[in-house]
């Protein structure tokens, strides 16, 4: 989308196992993280004054509001050369469940490890391994129906289960029954919220959702990589619509709103003459839809949380042979 950085800016976001039909209704993906224009605009001045601090140059808006750039005074451009690293990103998981039956939430050991499987397929190309660390299951029949976004019941599951510090994932699946979280598919929290809310972080995905999952058409996994993209820093494709700084990563095509199912050739910006990018990790489309991220979204993420949450470091290298195309698995 539009640049505001080269990287960006950001918020301060197989094996298959056979499980019987347990979801009366398939809504369309739902994501619960949706930053207002206020909420992105501190986080992404808070992330280019840490990079600045860095000796790090980004892009900044221009003061009409119009969707053109400017270019601050060049130190050193963040780039590919800042995020040759490699890392490994440690993973604990919370099954809450309603009871002991899959449809109560109970998802298999096998299920949690398939998971991981995906996680680590999508997220090869930036050099970022997820192992699983420990797992358990809590039944709560509350936290499980009721656990949505800024909500008491979310306070007190997370205050009561979350481990690790910045750098570790963790991962709680339920059921989005009720409340502030019906109907979602997950959401998860931003590098840049950690420090002011470090028991609040992690991602929070249904249950129904993993592979082998009964949530048809978002059963292979990938709704846990859309939502480890927001914990690792990326905007959904479609953020700000056609203006504005868009997702903050400049290869990223403008997008107007979601796409759901998998609309090939859909276009709905007339700014760019690119279509829709419906294959990303970070869109609304099916799981069988999603296969990519690309160049600029790895840099941006990579940065994040080497800024946010110490993971990595960004230190200039010889800058590694790329591609202007979309990395695809």
């Amino acid at each position: 989308m539009v640049l505001v950085s080269a990287l960006l800016a950001a918020l301060s976001v197989q094996a298959v196992v056979a499980a019987p039909a347990f979801d009366k209704a398939i809504p369309p993906r739902g994501c619960g993280n949706h930053p207002s224009l206020r909420q992105v605009t501190k986080a992404e001045q808070t992330f280019k004054q840490k990079l600045g601090a860095q000796g790090i140059s980004t892009l900044s808006d221009d003061t009409t509001g119009e969707t053109k750039r400017i270019s601050l005074p060049p130190v050193l451009p963040l780039t590919t050369s800042y995020i040759d690293y490699s890392a490994i990103i440690p993973v604990q998981w919370h099954v809450i469940e309603a009871g002991s039956d899959i449809g109560q939430g109970h998802i298999s050991e096998e299920m949690i490890h398939a998971s991981i499987d995906v996680l680590n397929k999508a997220y090869a190309p930036a050099q970022l391994t997820y192992e699983l660390e420990g797992f358990k299951y809590i039944t709560n029949a509350t936290w499980f129906n009721e656990l949505g976004p800024e909500t008491d019941v979310q306070t007190q599951a997370k205050e009561a289960l979350r481990v690790g510090d910045a750098a570790t994932l963790n991962v709680y699946t339920v059921g989005f029954a009720s409340g502030a979280g019906a109907g979602l598919l997950g959401y998860a929290t931003f590098p840049s919220s950690y420090k002011d809310a470090p028991k609040d972080d992690g991602v929070v995905i249904r249950y129904s959702s993993v592979p082998g999952g009964s949530m048809a058409n978002y059963n292979l996994g990938q709704t846990l990589t859309h939502e480890v993209g927001h914990w690792l820093g990326l905007y959904h494709t479609f953020q700000g619509g056609c203006s504005g700084q868009g997702d903050s990563v400049d290869d990223t095509p403008a997008e107007a709103s979601p796409a759901f199912g998998c609309p090939t050739g859909r276009d709905t910006c007339n700014s760019d003459d690119k279509p829709d990018p419906i294959h990303n990790f970070m869109d609304y489309t099916y799981d069988s839809c999603m296969d990519q991220f690309s160049p600029g979204q790895i840099v941006r993420l990579k940065a994040q949380i080497a800024t946010f949450r110490g993971i990595g470091q960004l230190s200039p290298t010889e800058s590694p042979s790329g591609t202007k195309d979309p990395v695809r698995l």
